[in-house]
């Protein structure tokens, strides 16, 4: 089975591609989008990993499952289109950013991020309209954590940034020996006060990137 991804990704992961889960999970997206609304659009679905191309990965966002509003989700965890209104988490991210490096960003669409090798992963790739975590548990979980796991054994000085517990449980597929984990509260609105904010996730990334010879991400 054809999959078009990045010609990097396409070879770590073409063994997850022929396994019989695979075909069953592209069988269930084929269904869904075909039965209703679902995000991001399917040229969409594979677009973290379009942009940030496996050599070039320094910092991996760890998301959950797509926006389910339309119009919102966009292939890159967290990202929107410019024009939409910016969701609560993407709120407190830009909060937080500001009162870490002091940039105001305005752009809601990362992708200027993901083009400078932050990977905006979420663990699930779609979701139906209006229904969040409805593509869990198809298959997309072997997938995102096989890139995980690709990325901690073949690559070293990796920033990881987990926010929230279902993030967080992802560390045990990072060797914290060749990597730096941060971990925080999830920004959500419901959990962003209990530590999120005050993490200062975006210059503990730069500053370990530049002290492994790298250069810092531009987050404005």
């Amino acid at each position: 089975m054809e999959v078009r991804i990045e010609a990097s990704w396409k070879q770590r992961l073409h063994a997850e591609f022929e396994q019989p889960w695979w075909t069953s999970l592209v069988a269930f997206v084929k269904e869904e989008y075909a039965a209703g609304p679902c995000f991001p659009p399917g040229k969409a679905i594979f677009r973290a990993f379009d942009l940030a191309p496996f050599e070039q990965v320094k910092v991996v966002i760890l998301g959950q499952d797509p926006y389910h509003t339309p119009g919102a989700a966009m292939g890159l965890c967290f990202s929107i289109p410019d024009g939409t209104r910016a969701q609560p988490s993407l709120q407190n991210i830009f909060k937080e950013l500001k009162s870490d490096v002091g940039v105001a960003r305005t752009s809601t669409d990362l992708s200027d991020w993901a083009e400078q090798g932050v990977f905006l992963l979420n663990s699930v790739l779609t979701v139906r309209s209006g229904a969040a975590g409805s593509h869990a548990g198809k298959g997309w979980e072997k997938l995102t954590d096989s890139a995980i796991r690709h990325l901690s054994q073949e690559r070293e000085g990796v920033v990881f940034i987990l926010w929230g517990a279902y993030a967080i449980a992802k560390r045990a597929l990072i060797d914290e020996g060749k990597h730096l984990v941060l971990t925080a509260p999830h920004p959500s609105p419901l959990s962003a006060h209990r530590g999120f904010f005050g993490s200062k996730p975006f210059s503990q990334a730069n500053a370990y990137l530049q002290e492994n010879g790298k250069q810092p991400i531009n987050w404005g």
